[in-house]
């Protein structure tokens, strides 16, 4: 029996614990093959530090889509994060179609913004082509913010209920078969709801910390859950959970820009 595999292209910061660094390890121990496909590499995320490095790895991405094909590679997921221009975009467009089996899912994470804003590099044309990136995803993954980008959505409460939360996860189903909205703010509380085969709204207590990486970490116990075989309600549960221990464990005299301590 071959141990499942997952094409993950994201990015690789050296140090502060998000995008490769979280998924590479987390897939591994939930018993999967993580093939990274990395499209820059920084010394550090870019959330809080000065002076870190950026390598575009954009000419190296088709060359290993390249090698991957001609060694008849197959993957049961296909995980798409931060993704640095249209023209990386374009790629992983093409990636999709080369490497979608009859069993694969493509998850893609539109990495755009937070906290209601949408970040400096992202323009109107990335934003539409994430869109068209989205439309041949079988699930995505915005955040709040995320989400009123791909749905033309100038503003959202700064809570929501959960009959709110579950409207807009099924109003991104108008890009997606699946979908779940994460980083959703419900009073004391913070979650996600899903729409698609399976409807539902996860709520965990609201710790008031900031980390980056936790989308990542989220992404990559969804992904892994899935292939586990978990309904994507339990999946977007063990996320949820591991997300809020890992943020538990992580002590409060840390420095935030380090990420959370998900290792133990």
């Amino acid at each position: 029996m071959m141990t499942p595999r997952v094409a993950a292209i994201h990015d690789m910061s050296g140090f502060g614990r998000c995008s490769l660094t979280v998924a590479i390890p987390i897939l591994s121990a939930m018993g999967v093959q993580c093939c990274p496909l990395p499209t820059a590499f920084l010394s550090t995320h870019t959330g809080g530090f000065e002076g870190f490095t950026f390598l575009d790895m954009t000419d190296e991405m088709s060359k290993v889509a390249d090698h991957w094909a001609s060694l008849g590679l197959t993957f049961q997921a296909v995980y798409s994060g931060f993704l640095g221009s249209e023209r990386q975009i374009g790629v992983v467009e093409n990636f999709i179609c080369r490497f979608r089996g009859p069993d694969t899912v493509v998850v893609v994470d539109p990495v755009m913004g937070d906290n209601g804003k949408a970040y400096s590099t992202v323009t109107p044309e990335f934003i539409d082509r994430m869109r068209t990136l989205c439309q041949r995803a079988d699930l995505i993954l915005p955040n709040v913010t995320e989400a009123g980008l791909l749905l033309r959505k100038e503003t959202f409460p700064e809570n929501f209920d959960e009959a709110g939360a579950q409207a807009l996860a099924d109003e991104l189903t108008t890009l997606a078969p699946d979908a779940i909205v994460t980083g959703v703010a419900m009073g004391k509380y913070i979650g996600c709801a899903g729409a698609g085969r399976d409807r539902f709204v996860i709520k965990k207590l609201h710790i008031e910390r900031s980390f980056p990486g936790t989308g990542d970490l989220y992404g990559a116990v969804l992904i892994g859950s899935l292939i586990q075989g978990n309904v994507m309600s339990a999946a977007a549960d063990n996320a949820a959970e591991f997300v809020s221990l890992a943020i538990q464990k992580t002590p409060y005299d840390q420095d935030t820009r380090f990420g959370v301590w998900f290792e133990p």
